[in-house]
């Protein structure tokens, strides 16, 4: 078992939960997050140059590195491992958040139990990315979701007790549509007289699960992930959990944790019920045309920077769902791109929110100014992360939204003159519109924020970034330069995984553009 590469994304966090239950000093638990991250790292980064060097070797295997491992046999639950290239990018993104999340918490209060939690949290992450079954996906997801409330309800800062129920439940609620969901896909995964199978790549090659079934199940599972994935109107949650979460686990959550909703939405919803994904994707067209605009419109009138950056994020992880349902492979890669890309830009916003707020003790835009003059490092680093959320060319937003606009219009115009109607082509239109409203929000900020007066003289009094601080910020705007600079390297890794198999999974009735 521990010959698979892929487990030790589990192992590793279980053992830094291990170290952190013997350490006795805040220096070691600093010692335990920092060295554990950074072999995540290492681990995510050597899987990367593997993975591409089989990959021009000529593996063209739908998942590399699976392995599977009986658990409960009655039910044939296996902890069955696999990955492509959107499973690799997704664990280098946990891995950078984390490893900048750890630095960003230096100074928490109560570190070993903050940081017992906030391992468990990014356990079920990777144990998520990894999985291929997908009971053991659900499993990993609720652990990845439960840590969430103790999180914000002990180390939160306002309506912290409110926030916390609030996301628990709504999340919650979100996981019982979605565990029936996976349910109904069980017991319709393989054809009568075959034992049946929680195996994600089985189910697909079964092609078991009908037309009429898929209209039932295809709903349960994408509202059931696009619940975290803040698809209006169950996106509520997420404002008030983003605006009382403390730095940390606002960047592991945006970052990382609402990737799960998108991710989970193509990886099982799309390609398990391509049929229904094509007869139904006009109704979540609309629902999540709705979170590009509605969250972009929101973020302009709100005067708390967690609550900007929140609705922002609302925005752009219904940006990524909007690109999925466009069932088109320029779209799709954009739709992941944008995952890496807000993932990134989003953690160094609440980074650097938090790092001012620790220092003002106010995020109201309208009691801070002259920020630039006081702190130049932290404004320099919040201008880089506002261009990068607003489309510069350059950094990493720019190419994941263009190639999500580019693809939509391709499909949107195929819709068109093949007669199937406009709405993915006027819902585009719409969508775009998002990038000149970003605009104002962000600019908006930065004027009020970073330049102009200063409003409060012991403001003056502040001090600029430290080591840590600099270290984390510096790693994510690197990340997010990457991908602006170098697009064409993750834009291979993605497309890597819509072979010739993927689309055979979305069947010769869907259209498609290669």
């Amino acid at each position: 078992m521990f010959s698979n590469i892929l487990i030790y994304f589990v192992l590793i966090p279980l053992l830094m939960l291990a170290g952190l239950g013997i350490s006795r000093n805040v220096k070691q638990i600093r010692a335990v997050a920092v060295v554990g991250s950074t072999a995540l790292i290492a681990l995510s980064v050597y899987l990367l140059v593997d993975y591409l060097g089989q990959r021009a070797a000529g593996n063209e295997a739908e998942m590399l590195y699976t392995g599977s491992w009986s658990w409960f046999t009655p039910l044939n639950i296996n902890l069955s491992v696999g990955v492509d290239g959107i499973s690799i990018a997704m664990l280098i993104l946990s891995s950078f958040i984390l490893f900048t999340g750890s630095f960003a918490s230096w100074k928490i209060d109560q570190p070993k139990e903050f940081f017992l939690w906030l391992i468990l949290l990014s356990t079920g992450v990777y144990g998520f990315f990894i999985s291929i079954d997908i009971f053991t996906m659900f499993m990993f997801y609720e652990v990845a979701l439960i840590p969430m409330y103790l999180l914000i309800g002990v180390w939160g800062s306002g309506k912290k007790n409110y926030s916390a129920m609030k996301l628990t439940l709504m999340l919650m609620g979100g996981s019982a549509f979605l565990m029936l969901g996976l349910i109904g896909i069980y017991y319709h995964s393989a054809p009568a007289g075959q034992p049946l199978t929680w195996n994600l790549l089985e189910i697909a090659h079964n092609n078991a699960i009908s037309t009429g079934w898929q209209h039932f199940l295809f709903p349960m599972t994408f509202v059931g992930f696009g619940v975290l994935g803040a698809m209006f109107p169950f996106h509520t949650w997420s404002p008030d959990g983003h605006a009382s979460a403390p730095t940390a686990v606002s960047m592991l959550h945006a970052g990382v944790l609402m990737k799960l909703g998108g991710y989970g939405c193509f990886r099982v919803s799309m390609y398990l019920m391509p049929e229904a994904a094509n007869d139904l994707a006009w109704i979540f067209l609309i629902l999540t045309g709705i979170s590009v605009v509605y969250g972009a419109f929101s973020a302009c009138v709100q005067t708390d920077l967690k609550y900007i950056n929140a609705y922002s994020s609302v925005s752009h992880c219904g940006l990524v769902l909007f690109a999925i349902l466009m069932i088109n492979t320029t779209a799709m890669t954009g739709a992941i791109m944008q995952m890496l890309s807000h993932g990134l830009m989003t953690a160094l916003f609440f980074a650097l929110i938090g790092m001012i707020y620790g220092r003002t003790h106010t995020r109201d835009i309208h009691e801070m100014g002259g920020m630039m003059q006081i702190l130049p490092y932290l404004s320099v680093c919040y201008v880089i992360a506002g261009f990068a959320s607003l489309g510069l060319p350059g950094l990493s937003g720019f190419v994941a939204e263009m190639t999500i606009f580019v693809g939509s219009f391709e499909q949107g115009m195929i819709d068109y003159l093949g007669g199937a109607g406009s709405l993915r082509l006027v819902f585009t239109i719409i969508a775009c519109c998002s990038i000149v409203i970003t605009a104002v929000y962000i600019l908006r900020v930065v004027g009020k924020l970073l330049l102009g007066p200063v409003h409060d003289d012991h403001h003056r009094q502040l001090t600029d970034a430290t080591w840590w601080e600099r270290l984390s910020t510096a790693t994510l705007i690197i990340c997010v330069a990457a991908i602006g600079c170098f697009p064409n390297f993750f834009e291979q890794l993605i497309r890597f995984t819509f072979n010739p198999e993927f689309f055979r999974a979305l069947a010769a009735n869907v259209p498609v553009l290669n």
